[in-house]
């Protein structure tokens, strides 16, 4: 899906099609990967340091990407001032794969059949549990809380929410670079404590939000503890070796 040709002015001179590609590239990278400085986007895309000024000035100007001063987390280290970051719009989201169809349609059968107070929360458990079902067997398979977490990140990415998993010394991070009803979750945050409890009976371990795209977030991050079991299995094996 090209994001320049929704966007494009038909007053003008139609875009270079390889920068249109590169374009879109930038911005997917920035999509699945969460906020990245210039220099980073350029190393992972083998673009040049001009090359890539130039397709993020324009995302910006399209109003795809925005820029700001990067948090303390996001910065590897090193001296000077840390460079800005540059993360996706709302805006530029609505560009890519949403799931509003299928929530719309899901959501006025649900409350047709049952309008009444909590009717809300009811909806987002449902809905949560329909992607629960969905994963339950793949995830199950795994054994451990890393395997469990890499599964379900699998799992997610492939329901677009473009989703990867990082391993900590005290637990796993999963974070979601892409939610497909942001827009809606914002408005009502059942939506995403309904999606939390589900991501823990998965795991079949407490998971803790730590940020959200619905809040303002550049990605949805939730943190999984190892569990003490699996803490003693990593144990075990490392004093064996």
């Amino acid at each position: 899906m090209a994001i320049g040709g929704e966007l494009r002015n038909t007053s003008v001179v139609k875009k270079n099609e390889p920068d249109e590609r590169t374009r879109d590239l930038v911005a997917r990278a920035i999509l699945e990967g969460g906020p990245a400085s210039a220099a980073l986007l350029a190393e992972k895309l083998a673009i040049t340091p001009a090359g890539i000024r130039r397709h993020l000035d324009s995302l910006i100007a399209e109003r795809i990407l925005t820029s700001r001063d990067p948090y303390q987390s996001e910065v590897p280290g090193g001296r000077g001032r840390p460079a800005k970051v540059f993360l996706m719009t709302d805006h530029g989201r609505e560009k890519f794969e949403h799931s509003y169809d299928d929530l719309a349609v899901s959501a006025l059968k649900f409350i047709a059949a049952q309008s009444k107070h909590g009717s809300v929360k009811a909806f987002a458990d449902q809905r949560a549990a329909e992607i629960e079902n969905r994963a339950k067997a793949s995830v199950d398979q795994a054994e451990g809380i890393s395997a469990k977490s890499k599964v379900l990140a699998e799992f997610l990415s492939r329901e677009g929410y473009a989703s990867t998993v990082s391993s900590t010394p005290i637990g796993e991070q999963l974070c979601q670079h892409h939610c497909p009803v942001a827009h809606v979750a914002s408005a009502f945050p059942e939506l995403c404590e309904a999606e939390t409890q589900s991501l823990s009976r998965l795991l079949g371990t407490h998971v803790q939000r730590l940020a959200t795209i619905a809040h303002g977030d550049g990605v949805c991050t939730t943190f999984i503890p190892h569990t003490q079991e699996n803490h003693n299995e990593k144990s075990t094996i490392g004093a064996g070796a």
